[in-house]
């Protein structure tokens, strides 16, 4: 009978260790969702921190693209994962401030924690060369002569490619069509291939075809020249009061505490502030940022504010 309890009790001991040991491998992976397609900034600007955001966290990075629906499919597996740090989310503006009023979502997008955001960049205006406009006056004077010719893509409805093309036809006249994708990618290959004329997309994503000639840039969205393109215009310069800057973040599921998120955060700022990783960041005209999740949710009100007012403005739904 001594013998069997002793046994019992080594098995015991011998399940607990392998308990923690399992528990202990699992805390050093760290996914981190992308809710777009492989190929766009909000796929790229996680590639490039994971490395270093993995050695200052302790912990193994993967990434997982789940694109969809505007980006909730992937919003959507992060609002329910456990509060526990080990599943992060990435964020473009809209996720967090218009997709509520855009589609029917069974989770709440601002009951996600902030965590920081990775990097800013401005929005630019490109059209496929094809497109017999040279500047942005005479764009607005095809698009105005022409009604419904055009085609603007976005990254998906209520993306800030689609909220910026509706600001863009409310402010100048222009009446071009609205075409969704499910991502930065096939946005691009349909605009490098003609079937849609114009794309309102971040510049690192982009700035690779506009150098070769492949897109042409007529105009960025931020209020002045960018030092990068001192030959564009800003959009402000003929629409006065144009605004559309974007950036790309991280956010926790809702309830995690804000001692992780800090912890996370912070890593986050150092691993942008690396020598090499600004660097690469600056060569993709993305400014580093990695602030704090009380600084990210600041943005993020702000830009509610301001992108609610394009909605409404422009009765935009999704299809």
């Amino acid at each position: 009978m001594k013998r069997v309890k002793l046994l019992i009790g080594l098995f015991a001991v011998i399940a607990l260790v392998f308990a923690q040991t399992a528990w202990a491998q699992d805390t050093k992976r760290l996914r981190i969702i992308v809710p777009y397609p492989p190929g766009g900034t909000a796929d790229a600007l996680p590639r490039l921190i994971s490395e270093r955001l993995g050695s200052f966290l302790g912990q193994t990075i993967v990434i997982e693209n789940r694109p969809g629906a505007g980006a909730n499919i992937g919003a959507e597996l992060v609002a329910r994962s456990d509060p526990d740090g080990q599943t992060l989310l990435v964020v473009a503006p809209h996720v967090l401030t218009t997709n509520h009023l855009l589609y029917k979502l069974s989770f709440d997008p601002a009951a996600f924690a902030p965590v920081s955001i990775i990097a800013t960049y401005p929005i630019v205006l490109l059209v496929n060369p094809k497109v017999p406009a040279n500047t942005l006056q005479e764009l607005i004077a095809y698009a105005k002569a022409n009604p419904g010719k055009l085609n603007f893509a976005s990254q998906g409805s209520g993306t800030s490619s689609h909220l910026t093309g509706e600001m863009f036809n409310a402010m100048s006249g222009a009446k071009m069509v609205h075409v969704p994708y499910k991502g930065t990618g096939p946005a691009l290959i349909d605009l490098l291939g003609g079937q849609v004329q114009v794309l309102f997309d971040n510049l690192p994503a982009t700035m690779q075809y506009i150098k070769a000639g492949r897109l042409r840039i007529l105009g960025v969205g931020s209020a002045h020249r960018l030092s990068v393109l001192p030959e564009v215009p800003a959009i402000a310069e003929v629409l006065p009061g144009f605004l559309s800057e974007t950036w790309m973040g991280l956010v926790a599921p809702p309830k995690t505490p804000l001692a992780i998120t800090t912890r996370i955060s912070t890593a986050v700022a150092e691993a942008v502030r690396v020598p090499d990783i600004a660097a690469r960041l600056m060569n993709l005209n993305a400014e580093p940022v990695g602030n704090t999740p009380a600084q990210m949710a600041e943005i993020v009100r702000q830009d509610k504010e301001r992108w609610v007012g394009v909605i409404r403005a422009a009765n935009v739904t999704v299809d």
